[in-house]
């Protein structure tokens, strides 16, 4: 090996190490390390999440199970800023969301994140129209025209923005709060058993919106959910049992949802 050959490829390589961390950095839209959440104090102590470490990737969807009790709402809340964290790391991008202050975090879920609940939290007296802008009017931000008319019209409710929430079925709603969503542009959007309150066919269209708001937006989903077919729109499924993670499939199917629910008790 000539001296040249024996200074150079180190610095060569230590550069191709950080290109590769940075890469695999920008790659991960949110995350935790070592996340536990309690409830109560000494003997009636409670961990709902005990030192989970996850990854995110940017422009995947992401779906989370587990039986009743295991930890999955609990996870999603504590990673989305929706509640305190006990011990350990979550992040958004790079953003260690743990060291925020309560302002902090109350910006950081306004202009970074979505958010889509079972109970559609639609503001009542408001327009689908008015209902879909509202999270840039309060933070003053310009809603892009065009970006809000493609998403409305891909989710079929432009006849329907000048009407309220009463005035639309459920599963109309439920769309009113994707574009939401969507409208704002955020890095990621969580979303809490999104067709719970839904039948099958409306379901099928929310989760098919998610499906495409990934494919065609590169947007980042991450879902918690009971319904292995809601769970198999998903790029992955990441299993919850006791406060832990007990598996992760990539690609399911409802049958192999099924397979990983019944050796982890939820059936």
């Amino acid at each position: 090996m000539s001296p040249e050959t024996s200074r150079t490829t180190p610095h060569t390589t230590a550069a191709t190490a950080d290109s590769a961390a940075n890469t695999a950095n920008a790659a991960i839209a949110a995350s935790a390390e070592g996340l536990c959440k309690t409830y109560g104090q000494g003997e009636t102590t409670v961990k709902a999440i005990d030192n989970i470490s996850v990854q995110f990737q940017r422009g995947h969807f992401t779906a989370i199970m587990g039986p009743s009790g295991s930890g999955k709402s609990t996870l999603m809340h504590c990673m989305a800023g929706l509640d305190s964290i006990s011990s350990g790391h979550a992040y958004i991008g790079g953003t260690d969301i743990s060291t925020l202050k309560d302002k902090e975090i109350t910006d950081l879920r306004r202009d970074r994140l979505g958010f889509i609940f079972q109970s559609f939290n639609l503001v009542p007296t408001l327009t689908a129209a008015e209902n879909i802008t509202l999270p840039s009017d309060i933070a003053g931000k310009k809603v892009d025209k065009q970006w809000f008319d493609e998403v409305t019209q891909r989710l079929g409710l432009t006849p329907r923005l000048r009407h309220r929430p009463s005035e639309l079925s459920g599963g109309q709603q439920q769309r009113v709060a994707c574009a939401r969503a969507l409208v704002a542009r955020p890095e990621i959007i969580f979303g809490d058993e999104p067709t719970g309150n839904l039948d099958s066919n409306s379901s099928a269209e929310v989760l098919g919106i998610l499906r495409s708001a990934v494919d065609d937006f590169d947007q980042t989903v991450v879902i918690v959910t009971h319904d292995p077919k809601a769970a198999a729109y998903a790029d992955r499924v990441v299993f919850l049992s006791d406060g832990h993670i007990a598996a992760e499939i990539t690609d399911p199917t409802v049958e192999d949802i099924l397979d990983v629910m019944s050796t982890i008790g939820e059936l």
